[in-house]
């Protein structure tokens, strides 16, 4: 099969298939497509995925109970995955001796070996849970290609063994399994409650290497909530207001 990244702002992959190839998405990415291709759902992703828990834990990650194969049948087809905000497509290796952890929803899509279950990746569940986004990552593991989305403009790093970044959980794209991951509160009361920060941030610790976001979903849903109709106050609730309410529910809801 032959994968390409086309368009600029909005990118889109495209996945050309050769009869009995396949490629599996956990998210409704699907852009187009040409009659050659069949769907199908199921809850195994290739050799993993068995058995309900494991279903239940791509949920919480950010995926779906349910995955869609795409597989050309009699004739090689094409299947384009469209990005859901501005951003960036890219692909991973991951082999047995290396996963990778992804922001709840940055699978895109991948080939069959490929297994995404959610990671709970600190103890302290405190600051796991408060820290959003920065808590409940995917974990891909398996072997083949993964194709990730990142949102806004990307920024990599490879840390050295013992060098820590600070980030904003909502600006943690993805990053390496060698790479350790914490997230804890912005240190000071004042920062705190007067930073405009939020209260927590993750703390990347090499070696390894880390992919980082320049759109957070979280603070784009904030800039914009405050120049939406409030549709709960007898104002218009015509078509246009149910436009935008389908649109932030598809914001909030990814």
């Amino acid at each position: 099969m032959n994968f390409e990244v086309k368009g600029t702002v909005l990118p889109v992959l495209e996945a050309i298939l050769q009869p009995g190839e396949t490629v599996v998405s956990t998210h409704g990415d699907l852009g187009w497509m040409t009659p050659t291709v069949a769907l199908s759902q199921t809850t195994q992703m290739g050799s993993g995925g068995r058995g309900f828990m494991k279903s239940a834990k791509r949920v919480v990650g950010g995926g779906g109970l349910f995955l869609t194969r795409y597989q050309a049948e009699a004739a090689p087809g094409t299947v384009v995955f469209a990005s859901k905000l501005p951003g960036n497509i890219i692909s991973v290796e991951v082999t047995p001796q290396r996963s990778y952890f992804v922001h709840r929803s940055g699978f895109l899509c991948g080939t069959e070996g490929i297994e995404a279950t959610v990671a709970l990746q600190q103890k302290k569940l405190t600051g796991g849970f408060f820290g959003g986004m920065g808590f409940f990552l995917q974990h891909l593991t398996g072997e083949g290609v993964a194709w990730l989305e990142l949102s806004g403009e990307m920024f990599t790093y490879d840390l050295p063994a013992g060098q820590t970044i600070r980030v904003h959980p909502g600006h943690v794209g993805a990053f390496d399994q060698t790479v350790s991951f914490t997230v804890g509160t912005i240190p000071g009361l004042a920062n705190k409650f007067f930073g405009g920060n939020g209260f927590f941030l993750a703390d990347l610790t090499g070696p390894g290497r880390v992919w980082l976001q320049s759109m957070s979903i979280q603070m784009l849903a904030a800039a914009i909530a405050e120049y939406l109709p409030n549709t709960g106050n007898g104002g218009d609730s015509g078509g246009s207001s149910g436009l935008v309410d389908g649109i932030i529910g598809g914001v909030f809801g990814n």
